[in-house]
């Protein structure tokens, strides 16, 4: 199992040097979580109050303003004071005084950014839901939580208890800490269960991709509900252009204006905020992308599609026909045959094609990441019919097998290719190219922008909000690159340099495999 980093002590790390409006929005949250019975400054809590009336706030600034350094200084401030982390891997038997803080993310993609900076973030779906455990393999899970002894295992010697005591200590993973005592995960998760109880204080980053729903939701399980969001990027298809944090009174909305210093010497991120001008004509924002390519090699002024960097990252465009194109140039460029996929070709899930009646199963299979919108790495065909090897990029337990269905849409048809197909299951897309909605929450090191859909986004003169739709286009997809942005400006595709590969991703311990007949899902 690829384990998580765990949350850097504080100690261990110098003293955050806020700006002013990060420390009137740490004082505004401070005070509100005070309300609430947690006082950071005394780093002391009183036991949850359940007749408490909640409260939603939310943080809301733009790339580089620092949302990201004042979610986690919160997290580690939190912890100090005594607050327990909800993780979806095991919850130990609740004490009635102990505080809880769940840290979400509307993605994996999103949820593993934040970890891979130290905080313990999971998606939203698997807070919803959480793992029902075999009543044997529960009592390791208790005694490694600290709330029951040793317990003794017919079917495993004391050595495996030794492992996965020793994993614990490391890593604070239930299933991580099963998986070193030589257990998978279908060994001891026998299913999911809606969360039926209401939970204490959470913190949901990327809040600009919540749909109403979603948010609606969240309010009735959190008593303390605090946003984090940028309201320069898209909002939710068919929420007209208004986010959820949109409908906060003033007074719930704190405001992050100022770039740091970090971000000022970024050209991306220049780039991102220059959009902001009123006057800036799409003309212009080329000058300045092709200026920044002269000065800084972090932006570079494309002539042509990088095949390479498809295979990871996908081509970020604002047409479907365009992706499709893109999609099609990048599977010929590698040979890739019509009735079949590669290993290494990226796919992107597009949903479960499962009647109601699978209830549990769906479950199991968005709690393992398999929801829309996942990046997926196809591994190859798996033991059963209609079963795919996958790689789930950003979950924290990446490899499945699972029942797929697999279309590859083909240009000026309605009817898609389907080179695997089982009754029912996940169904996904190919990835090698998405739509810049569909890229929101995720980020890359390297980002290829596909100029001419932007162009033809500026000639519609349509709007989202009251911005012209491609300065909001352009603003998501530019700050999707971590750290290079390729601004491709002519449709070409370069020839890959090689072959395919997945032997760059990182397997967990123990893959997981999604047990039943194929037409079970």
């Amino acid at each position: 199992m690829a384990a998580d980093p765990a949350p850097v002590p504080a100690a261990s790390q110098p003293a955050p040097v806020f700006s002013d409006d990060q420390a009137q929005a740490w004082d505004a949250l401070a005070e509100r979580l005070t309300h609430a019975g947690i006082r950071l400054i005394e780093e002391e809590t009183d036991a949850p109050d359940s007749d408490a009336p909640g409260s939603v706030m939310a943080i809301i600034g733009k790339a580089g303003s620092g949302k990201t350094m004042l979610l986690s200084e919160l997290t580690r401030a939190l912890i100090k004071a005594g607050v327990e982390i909800v993780t979806p891997d095991y919850e130990a038997r609740r004490r009635r005084d102990m505080r809880r803080l769940a840290i979400l993310a509307p993605t994996n993609k999103a949820a593993s950014v934040l970890r891979g900076r130290g905080v313990p973030a999971t998606t939203i779906h698997r807070i919803l839901y959480t793992p029902v455990y075999d009543p044997e393999y529960e009592k390791i899970a208790e005694w490694l939580a600290g709330n029951g002894p040793r317990p003794v295992i017919a079917d495993l010697g004391e050595s495996a208890l030794d492992r996965a005591q020793a994993f614990y200590e490391q890593v604070k993973s239930i299933p991580g800490a099963l998986a070193a005592a030589g257990l998978r995960g279908s060994d001891f998760i026998k299913g999911w269960k809606r969360r039926d109880e209401p939970l204490d204080v959470g913190f949901v980053d990327e809040a600009s991709m919540l749909d109403a729903r979603q948010f609606d939701d969240l309010c009735e399980i959190f008593q303390t509900l605090v946003l984090f969001g940028d309201p320069a990027q898209l909002a939710p298809v068919g929420q007209s252009g208004e986010m959820v944090f949109d409908r906060l009174e003033a007074g719930q909305k704190l405001t992050l204006s100022r770039i740091h210093r970090q971000a000022q010497d970024s050209p991306i991120l220049d780039l991102a905020h220059a959009l902001a001008d009123p006057a800036l004509g799409f003309e212009d924002f080329e000058a300045l992308v092709r200026d920044a390519a002269r000065r800084d090699e972090r932006v570079v002024w494309a002539q042509r599609v990088e095949a390479d960097l498809m295979a990871r990252s996908p081509v970020l465009v604002w047409r479907n026909v365009t992706r499709i194109r893109l999609i099609h140039a990048f599977r010929a460029a590698h040979a890739a045959p019509l009735d079949a996929l590669l290993p290494g070709e990226p796919l992107i899930c597009d949903g479960l094609e499962l009647p109601l009646k699978h209830r549990r199963k769906r479950i199991d299979l968005e709690a393992r990441g398999l929801i829309k919108g996942a990046q997926i790495i196809y591994l190859g065909p798996g033991r059963r019919p209609g079963f795919s090897r996958l790689h789930v990029i950003g979950a924290e337990e990446p490899q499945v097998s699972v029942a797929s269905i697999v279309k590859i849409e083909r240009e000026g048809e309605e009817e898609p290719m389907i080179p695997y197909a089982a009754n029912m299951g996940a169904a996904f897309l190919h990835g090698a190219a998405v739509t810049i909605h569909k890229a929101q929450g995720s980020q890359w090191p390297d980002v290829q922008v596909f100029a001419p859909d932007l162009y033809a986004a500026a000639r519609s003169n349509r709007s989202e909000a009251g911005l012209p739709l491609w300065k909001r286009l352009a603003y998501v997809a530019i700050t999707r690159a971590e750290k290079r942005l390729h601004w491709v400006v002519r449709n070409r595709l370069a020839r890959p340099s090689g072959g395919l590969r997945t032997d760059d991703l990182a397997a967990p311990a123990a893959p997981l495999t999604l047990s039943g007949s194929p037409d079970a899902y």
